[in-house]
């Protein structure tokens, strides 16, 4: 199984909201990978991490098997992300898309700088672990071997998250 997070908490190209940047953002995605079968979590409204005066996110997460190289997933999500009008200019600055490689299958792959899976600072996140929670509630992390009730019981505070509408 791959896990992709999804997240935006800025109106952009796509969509005048972070929502529609989203549900545009799972429609392109699965384009790119020739309408792969995929499972969409329910989205969450979540505050920005580190704590800031930014715009609140949209987050989820998109299951699917495929048979595409962790990197040629990578670039897809790049390609969309800049498609989408995200310009890197700082780290954790507010974004129009945020895609992410969470897990690919339970493989743990260590290339820094460019590819590290499983996603680092996925286990530390509340906007990943309870959508991945709604669609995969027996997933296991695959390096730390901690279930994802766990993880979310291990979650640091202050983290705002609620089932968007």
């Amino acid at each position: 199984m791959i896990i992709i997070s999804i997240g935006s908490n800025l109106p952009g190209i796509w969509g005048n909201s972070p929502y529609e940047m989203c549900q545009k953002a799972f429609y392109r995605l699965n384009k790119r990978l020739d309408n792969t079968s995929m499972i969409i979590s329910p989205l969450y409204q979540t505050t920005p991490i580190p704590l800031s005066s930014q715009p609140l996110y949209i987050n989820g997460v998109i299951l699917f098997n495929n048979l595409i190289s962790c990197m040629n997933l990578l670039s897809i999500l790049n390609d969309l992300e800049n498609e989408a009008g995200r310009r890197r200019q700082k780290i954790n600055e507010a974004r129009p898309l945020d895609l992410d490689i969470i897990a690919y299958h339970d493989h743990i792959i260590h290339e820094p700088p460019k590819l590290i899976v499983p996603h680092p600072r996925a286990h530390l996140r509340g906007f990943v672990l309870y959508p991945l929670r709604d669609v995969l509630p027996n997933w296991v992390h695959p390096e730390n071997k901690k279930s994802i009730d766990t993880l979310i019981k291990e979650l640091p505070d202050g983290q705002g998250i609620e089932r968007y509408n």
